[in-house]
């Protein structure tokens, strides 16, 4: 049985941007993370060593956020191949990274890159 389990709204401020000036005042992001995973023994079993653990989850992508980029691919897909390497149960994988307000030369809400693994559904 699979299981989907997403981590929603995680916010960080990092120092990711093509402008030098981006990566000395930084900004705010959103990251979120939807995986499926054959986890259905903690249905009944009540015990996070049956499933992914949402901590690890949650370390992991703090990591990688607090290391500087200048492309948001490059970011999002660093999240995305940490957890894939480190949770090899995850099935199908799909990780989020927006930039709050970027500077783009107009009103942006946020600019946003999606890496996903398996066509699963839109977050």
């Amino acid at each position: 049985m699979q299981i989907t389990i997403k981590l929603k709204k995680m916010r960080f401020y990092a120092y990711h941007g093509l402008l030098p000036q981006e990566r000395i005042t930084g900004n705010n992001f959103v990251v979120e993370i939807i995986f499926t995973a054959d986890v259905a023994r903690s249905l009944e079993s009540d015990n996070v060593d049956d499933t992914i653990n949402y901590a690890a989850v949650y370390n992991l992508v703090k990591a990688e956020m607090a290391k500087p980029s200048r492309l948001l691919e490059h970011v999002a897909g660093r999240i995305f191949s940490k957890i894939k390497a480190s949770f090899p149960e995850i099935t199908s994988l799909k990780v989020a990274l927006a930039k709050l307000n970027p500077p783009v030369g107009g009103e942006v809400d946020a600019s946003e890159v999606i890496i996903t693994d398996n066509g699963h559904p839109q977050l």
